[in-house]
């Protein structure tokens, strides 16, 4: 670049404001600036004075000459330096004077040397290149040829590959071939409604086509599944609608970011993919981050890596202590460290939105497909097109980030191919590995009547095969932080969609335990905390425990209070119950019932903390996340399970969800709750009440590289989930510990509603 040094010396041209700014002095006063980004004010006697001389004609010893009496070289100088450093003027050279004003004028605005690139002794070169059907590059070349750049063979400082399909395999080649040469090139689709430009990939320097694919296919599911039931590969075909303004307009756009490129122009934008949407010019840039774990241009063992490394609880100060917990970052620090994974185009989350269903007290969020629902073939195509991730909060950014935090979670945990897999069998293993019904904990009947369970109940309550101990299986490694080693876990029970060739078929991953944080420690404490209130959950709901209500009023938290007000106002009642277990973590269900309509709709929500006021909160917020799938009075929903409890149960002839009569309310008092000042410190509390109880905590780090943000799945043998799983344990000898039941529930007496939730 030619800018005038910002400790102005001998220059070849005449100094003035850059070509798109226009000055108007304010004598004795400074001067101001317009331009089409608005006016730029300059204070002060000597501005003024220096600036009506930078008219382009004035070298600087012509400024200094010109300059009025009373301003010394040094003044003017400094004057001068400063309006450098501040990227207003430049150098007029006498040759351009005939050039394209306006154009000088834009090169000025990009921040480069306008007369440099004018003056370019050599015009710029680009290749072009079409991949697809009837994908044209005339109109590229034309517009290239109009802007000065001359279109040659594979020798060109940018190669420009136009195509219907940015997801085209054929494209694959063209990126392998670009990164062996190092050579940058513009990907662009120049036809459709949706004008595709971006981003110019720079091997070595920026995300690769790969990079770009890996987030394109995880937005178009549906049509992958569409494309297996059919029998294809690849992306499928489809009508490109186009008009002659449309693809004029697009080879032009096309020319234009090539030409900036070419003229030496950087900036973020780039790095992205710009879509116009030429049927109500909305427009959008989506930025493509390089992937680390890119097995084309990064490392694709950085994930085993971390996995094989065992996980050390570092100091974690809480940053906040909201309705949502103790965080080491705010929601507004989430949001802006992570906003960027929202995009339907480049990111892990299509959009996030507040639950149109919603009431405007429920501050309820979505943000996409679950992709703990995701299946292949047909069923994946109909679980596509239902089951949202979802957020919850006290506050619209609580239940934002909740949404964000949610999808990320289930996102990194899914199967993805560069995962750490050890082939071996459960019994070769020996203690290192951990037999997966320790966990699922399935009784034999259950298995035993498995085909049947199955065929009339959903996803979630499936019940798999029985797992044998003698075949050869992949397992991932998880830390446990009890005992300070490995151990072992198919990886089918870690990860949602893990495929045969990993040696099982039935067993699917679920949510239980999976959590994403600020840190590793906050994602850690969420993950057992929520394994602690599924587990107290289903000894609640299996054995229909009668348990002591919650005084909300005592809690003095104008939020929960405003909420009991608001339910009653939508004609609904909502209570509180205390379903505090063993390991004495505060864990509470909120319930609602309809008292308007000719069903009670009766629907929960739960939630588990340290904090009991959180622990309330949570409860709440989840109550509310529900709340707009019932509020139809006759609403049907797709479980099969959720349609029958909303059609039959009341608290008539569902007496333990109401509070225990003769029972006092637990007040917020009664609760125990040491405050401490570190995530680590809450993390390690819990791992210790656990031991002592004879469980262990293992944890595998699930964090994505090209995310970043903590995911870890949490994983404590013994601790029940709280769908229908009835093997022998806790759920049956807890209440009988606790003396809330006299002896064990026999297996045939339990609640015959699976948890739906």
């Amino acid at each position: 670049m030619r800018e005038a040094s910002s400790t102005p010396g001998s220059v070849s041209g005449g100094l003035g404001f850059k070509r798109h700014l226009r000055a108007e002095i304010s004598e004795g006063n400074g001067a101001y600036l317009f331009s089409e980004q608005g006016v730029i004010a300059i204070r002060g006697a000597q501005v003024a004075s220096v600036a009506a001389l930078l008219d382009g004609t004035r070298d600087l010893d012509g400024l200094l000459s010109a300059c009025p009496d009373g301003m010394n070289a040094e003044q003017v100088t400094g004057v001068l330096a400063r309006l450098v450093e501040a990227g207003l003027v430049t150098v007029h050279v006498p040759e351009e004077a005939s050039g394209d004003e306006r154009a000088l004028a834009y090169w000025d605005a990009c921040g480069l040397d306008a007369s440099a690139v004018a003056g370019r002794q050599k015009p710029a070169t680009a290749s072009l290149t079409a991949i697809g059907r009837g994908v044209d590059t005339s109109q590229v070349a034309s517009a290239l040829a109009a802007s000065g750049i001359e279109v040659v063979g594979t020798a060109s400082e940018l190669a420009i590959v136009l195509c219907d399909d940015y997801l085209d395999p054929r494209l694959a080649e063209i990126d392998a071939e670009h990164r062996r040469t190092g050579r940058p090139w513009l990907l662009a689709r120049p036809s459709g409604s949706q004008v595709w430009i971006g981003p110019i990939m720079q091997p070595g320097r920026s995300g690769c086509w790969h990079c770009l694919t890996n987030r394109l296919w995880g937005h178009r599911h549906a049509e992958a599944c569409v494309q297996e039931v059919l029998g294809h590969d690849g992306p499928a075909s489809f009508p490109m609608p186009a008009v002659p303004p449309l693809t004029a307009a697009a080879s032009q756009l096309i020319s234009l970011e090539a030409s900036k490129w070419l003229a030496g122009h950087r900036y973020p934008g780039q790095q992205a993919v710009w879509i116009l949407d030429t049927l109500d010019l909305q427009g959008r840039l989506h930025e493509l981050r390089r992937r680390p774990q890119c097995p084309e241009c990064g490392d694709e063992g950085i994930v085993a890596a971390r996995t094989a490394e065992p996980i050390v609880l570092r100091e974690a100060k809480k940053a906040t202590s909201g309705g949502g917990g103790h965080r080491t970052l705010t929601p507004v620090e989430v949001l802006d460290r992570f906003g960027h994974l929202v995009s339907p185009v480049t990111g892990i989350v299509k959009e996030i939105a507040r639950d149109p269903r919603a009431p405007a007290f429920v501050n309820a969020y979505r943000s996409g497909l679950n992709v703990a629902r995701r299946v292949r073939g047909e069923a994946g195509l109909q679980a596509g097109l239902r089951g949202d991730n979802g957020g919850k909060g006290a506050s619209p950014i609580d239940a934002e980030v909740g949404a964000l935090c949610e999808a990320i979670e289930r996102f990194s945990a899914n199967y993805q191919g560069d995962e750490l897999r050890i082939r071996d069998t459960f019994r070769a293993l020996g203690g290192d590995a951990v037999h997966p019904n320790s966990c699922m904990l399935f009784d034999e009947r259950q298995y035993d009547g498995r085909v049947e369970w199955n065929a009339e109940h959903a996803n979630f309550q499936h019940v798999p095969g029985r797992f044998d101990t003698e075949a050869a299986v992949d397992w991932t490694p998880l830390w446990s932080l009890s005992q300070q080693r490995r151990k072992l876990m198919p990886t089918a029970y870690l990860y949602y969609g893990v495929p045969p060739e990993c040696g099982i078929t039935g067993m699917r991953a679920d949510s239980n335990g999976c959590a994403a944080g600020s840190s590793i420690e906050d994602a850690i404490l969420q993950g057992l905390l929520e394994l602690v209130e599924r587990d107290a959950v289903a000894m609640w709901w299996y054995n229909r425990l009668p348990v002591p209500g919650v005084d909300i009023a005592s809690f003095d938290d104008p939020w929960a209070e405003e909420m009991v007000g608001q339910y009653a106002r939508a004609g609904r009642e909502l209570w509180v119950l205390d379903l505090t277990a063993d390991l004495g973590v505060p864990v509470m269900v909120a319930l609602s019932r309809s008292i308007a309509g000719p069903r009670e709709n009766v629907m929960m929500g739960f939630g588990a903390h340290l904090d009991p006021r959180t622990a309330l909160r949570r409860a709440v917020s989840e109550l509310n996340q529900m709340i707009p799938a019932v509020l139809p009075n006759d609403v049907e929903l797709d479980d099969p399970d959720a349609s029958k409890w909303l059609r039959y149960a009341t608290v008539a002839n569902q007496p333990y969800l109401l509070p225990a009569p003769g029972r006092s309310a637990k007040r917020a008092a009664d609760f125990k709750f040491v405050r401490r000042p570190d995530v680590r410190d809450d993390v390690e509390s819990l791992v210790r009440k656990l031991s002592a109880l004879g469980m262990e905590t293992l944890v595998l780090d699930q964090t994505r590289p090209d995310i970043d943000l903590p995911v870890v799945r949490v994983v404590v043998p013994g601790l029940r989930p709280f769908w229908s799983r009835f093997a022998p344990g806790r759920l049956f000898d807890v209440p009988v510990r606790m003396g809330r039941l006299a002896e064990p529930t026999p297996y045939e007496r339990l609640n015959p509603f699976p948890m739906f939730l």
